[in-house]
């Protein structure tokens, strides 16, 4: 369901056959630059706050790029016609390579029965990697996407937001306010709530996120993405929740009803290793994907 808002068109029909958040499916019969205060934190570091917040933000995958490793959770959850569906991740993911491995969980059945594995999600620049995808693909067999074809760049289509592609949306930050110092698994950080613009987002990315920004900046109808996001003293994104709102296309007879799909990361365990080996050609599965 989640790929099915976007703009008309061959590849929306194409991610819909690959889209992990398609299990979000069951829901559909149910629908019809503000400036910043702050200064030394006492310890001689100069304090994130005290920085104009379209420049922090403008720095945050750059910052993470150095850090290099980091564990990360995950979440999405879409709400539509009053019922919310949840998807849930963790794994580690590299900036300075833009590779991760996470375990995505899907909710449970409208039965209630709770026997789905954990799909294993392989992340690099450009392509998603899914194990255990269902939907008619062999449990020993990957399926492969190319993202720079999806019409939101996998944003929402593997029920996890790429981490890089999450932090490099706040390149296209405006109308960013400092909301002020709170704490987060013991760590201080800096809270920015902000509007992050995907076609500016787009050209400001990194050559490796670039085109599936730039896919998104296509594919979505709304270009504004609401965020707020959480750094610490160092200026590393330690958590981001992105609001991405768009009109479902609806049963046959149904108006379109508005969609709202909230991402959220959260980063912790900087400098984790990370290691990502990519599935080789003849475990990729390149049959057919049946729909549901």
């Amino acid at each position: 369901m989640v790929v099915q808002q976007y703009r008309d068109g061959g590849g929306a029909r194409a991610a819909r056959a690959l889209a992990v958040a398609g299990v979000i499916a069951v829901t559909a019969g149910c629908v019809g630059g503000g400036g910043g205060g702050g200064g030394s934190d006492g310890s001689g570091q100069r304090a994130v706050a005290a920085e104009r917040p379209l420049d922090v933000l403008g720095r945050a995958a750059g910052v993470l790029a150095e850090a290099g490793g980091a564990e990360a959770r995950t979440s999405m959850e879409t709400a539509a016609g009053g019922t919310r569906v949840t998807i849930r991740g963790e794994g580690t993911y590299d900036f300075r390579t833009q590779t991760g491995r996470l375990k995505v969980v899907l909710p449970t059945d409208a039965a209630g029965a709770d026997d789905r594995r954990p799909i294993t999600e392989l992340l690099a620049p450009g392509a998603l990697y899914m194990k255990n995808r269902g939907a008619g693909v062999p449990d020993d067999k990957w399926v492969r996407i190319d993202t720079t074809a999806l019409e939101d760049g996998n944003l929402v289509t593997g029920g996890v937001t790429d981490p890089m592609a999450a932090a490099e949306l706040l390149r296209g930050a405006a109308d960013v306010t400092y909301e002020g110092k709170s704490e987060l698994a013991g760590v201080t950080v800096h809270h920015y709530r902000g509007v992050a613009d995907l076609n500016r987002a787009a050209r400001a990315a990194s050559p490796q996120s670039r085109g599936a920004l730039s896919a998104a900046a296509k594919g979505f109808s709304k270009d504004a993405v609401p965020f707020d996001a959480y750094l610490d003293e160092e200026g590393r994104l330690r958590k981001v929740r992105h609001r991405f709102s768009f009109a479902s296309e609806g049963r046959e007879g149904q108006e379109a009803a508005e969609v709202t799909v909230v991402s959220t990361l959260l980063l912790y365990g900087f400098g984790a290793p990370v290691t990502v080996k990519l599935p080789d050609e003849d475990d990729i599965y390149t049959g057919e994907i049946r729909q549901g």
